[in-house]
């Protein structure tokens, strides 16, 4: 289905992986793709590919952890294509150690590229489609599609800084869906499961292809979510997290206040213990962190 015929995407780490499959996908369903990503070469593989199949596309290596770089993407783009309806945030980076052996830049580098790097072009590209819709001239269904994962989610060891940063990402994508809604702007995440540079490297034998049947971890299964997210189909659903793999898919439940023991008045010392052990008893158990 042509459902984003006419679109322009912007997708980051589009050169491999699951930035590859969502470039693909929303080519083959009308979209202009920008393609970004830091590796020249993948990128430019990826924009033969999409202009193999007739689709047009435009390589980007622009820096997505600055305002300076976000703009310069958004700028070729409009360039080429007119205007952006749809930022995919994909790329990434791992850096994993337990905690207590992550150097600063371990840290700084992942929360860098995730979380910086999510701000940056969702901030040009609000910034642009707020002032359209304030002019009279509402940019078509405008799309932020973030991406999270189960480590953030559920949190998973030996990943600590990726975790914080994907839990950072899923919590943004929550305030710029309630503050972006005024101007038509819809906000999802996405955690996704799928064969990718990270997953092949820290898994390779669960993520392998299988040599018949259902390949349960190819990333083109990941990508027909994203491409009805960002297509005018969505227009209803904002401020959401999926989770999908293979075929499965479903909502993030995310944090939310559990039941409510009011003493009115302060708490002794020696009340605490029973109290909590209480709330813990009638609450729903925690999913397990990853690895754990």
């Amino acid at each position: 289905m042509k459902i984003c015929e006419q679109r322009t995407v912007i997708i980051t780490g589009a050169g491999a992986g699951l930035g590859r499959a969502y470039a693909l996908a929303f080519g083959a369903a009308g979209a202009q793709v920008v393609v970004n990503d830091v590796r020249a070469d993948a990128a430019h593989g990826v924009a033969e590919e999409l202009r193999a199949a007739g689709a047009q596309a435009l390589v980007s290596t622009g820096d997505i952890t600055t305002l300076r770089g976000a703009q310069s993407i958004v700028d070729a783009a409009v360039d080429a294509f007119g205007e952006v309806h749809v930022l995919v945030n994909n790329a990434g980076v791992l850096r994993d150690r337990l905690f207590i052996s992550l150097s600063e830049d371990d840290w700084d580098e992942v929360i860098r590229v995730h979380l910086k790097g999510h701000f940056c072009l969702a901030n040009v590209l609000g910034r642009r489609w707020r002032d359209a819709y304030k002019a009279g001239a509402p940019v078509a269904h405008p799309r932020i599609i973030n991406t999270s994962s189960g480590a953030g989610l559920q949190g998973s060891v030996g990943q600590s800084n990726y975790a914080a940063a994907k839990a950072g990402i899923a919590g943004l994508t929550l305030v710029q869906a309630a503050e972006m809604a005024r101007y038509a702007i819809t906000v999802n995440c996405l955690a996704p499961a799928a064969r990718t540079r990270m997953t092949e490297g820290a898994m390779p034998e669960l993520v392998k292809k299988p040599d018949s049947g259902f390949d349960l971890w190819d990333p083109m299964n990941v990508a027909m979510v994203v491409v009805w997210l960002g297509s005018p189909l969505s227009e209803s659903v904002s401020g959401r997290c999926f989770e999908t793999k293979g075929g499965e898919l479903s909502l993030a439940d995310g944090w939310r206040t559990g039941r409510i023991v009011d003493k009115g008045a302060r708490w002794e010392l020696s009340e605490l213990g029973a109290v909590v052990a209480q709330l813990i008893e009638n609450a729903e158990p925690a999913q397990k962190v990853y690895g754990s």
